[in-house]
């Protein structure tokens, strides 16, 4: 096949082309050209890639990489099973009893332990429209609760903590995600779209990743914990945060308590999060947080002391 051929039949460019046969090439599989009016690529007759390069480590980890869960939201549950089948069957004894031994002992379970893995209906019609590059007719529901309609190029998807998010641009703006179980309805219309040249989707996460957490973090308080009390607001607060706030902390005081300066989203949101670690952790700072962790504990108080004296009451009352 020539050049022209093979970027017409793959969708990419001829350079694309030459620069993916020479790596071929460089890399061992028996790719020619036959120059001319008849010539063109080929490869050589009666080839078959071989796995034997692989090592029993490498093997290993490609198990590791086969998340049953998300391959059967995608609709790749069967495809992924018989693409594992076919590995294994491929690979030398020692690698193919390596690989099995890891796939019986590992298991990778992508939600987190107190909520289920979102629900998304629509997700095999998105990863259709992301591999076909087809735009999206959607119905959105953002934060509010608002529903808005986008039309949009999907680049992408992103499993992400049991969720799934898809990268997307809607028309004339810059990429940005959606959540896939926020889509109401969805269209897949027949228009295609062109990838901007270069875009390359692990960046295009690990940028949003970080000014996500730089955007969520609007505030900052300044808090007494308990020796003992770091874990504790690792799993409140978050690890990254914690961890940062204290290694940039003083040593502990006599009394072994630690004052950080923790970042926090919002004061009523801080409040919440932080009456989860009770009389281990004291909020010195900002005023107005302080003053709402002091009303609800007095709320909690009155509460609880108004239901404690019937009990006592209806305990005495036969005497």
């Amino acid at each position: 096949m020539t050049a022209a051929e093979l970027s017409e039949e793959l969708e990419v460019s001829v350079r694309t082309v030459y620069r993916d046969v020479e790596a071929l090439s460089s890399s061992g599989v028996p790719v020619y050209a036959d120059r001319g009016p008849a010539g063109g690529y080929q490869l050589l007759d009666g080839y078959r890639t071989r796995l034997n390069g692989l090592t029993a480590e490498e093997a290993s980890s490609l198990f590791l990489a086969g998340l049953p869960g998300p391959a059967a939201e995608l609709g790749l549950a069967d495809v992924a099973a018989a693409a594992e089948l076919k590995l294994l069957a491929a690979l030398p004894p020692e690698p193919r009893s390596q690989a099995s031994h890891m796939r019986e002992r590992f298991l990778l379970d992508v939600p987190g332990w107190y909520r289920d893995a979102d629900d998304v209906p629509h997700l095999g019609e998105v990863a259709d429209a992301v591999w076909e590059g087809r735009k999206l007719r959607m119905v959105y529901r953002r934060w509010g609760p608002a529903e808005v309609e986008r039309l949009v190029s999907p680049y992408g998807l992103v499993l992400k903590g049991g969720s799934w998010y898809m990268v997307a641009a809607p028309d004339g703006a810059a990429a940005r995600t959606y959540r896939v179980s926020r889509i109401l309805s969805l269209e897949v219309l027949p228009d295609r779209f062109t990838r901007p040249e270069g875009f390359d989707l692990g960046e295009f996460w690990q940028t949003y990743a970080a000014e996500f957490r730089d955007r969520m973090y609007t505030a900052e308080a300044t808090v007494r914990l308990a020796p003992g009390g770091e874990d504790l607001l690792r799993y409140t607060m978050g690890t990254r945060p914690v961890d940062t706030a204290l290694a940039e902390a003083g040593p502990p005081g006599p009394d072994g308590w630690r004052v950080l300066r923790v970042p926090v989203e919002s004061v009523r949101h801080a409040c919440w999060q932080l009456l989860r670690l009770g009389a281990r952790l004291e909020v010195l700072e900002p005023p107005e947080l302080r003053e709402m962790m002091a009303a609800t504990v007095s709320e909690l108080a009155a509460m609880y002391g108004d239901a404690a004296a019937p009990a006592q009451v209806s305990r005495s009352a036969p005497r």
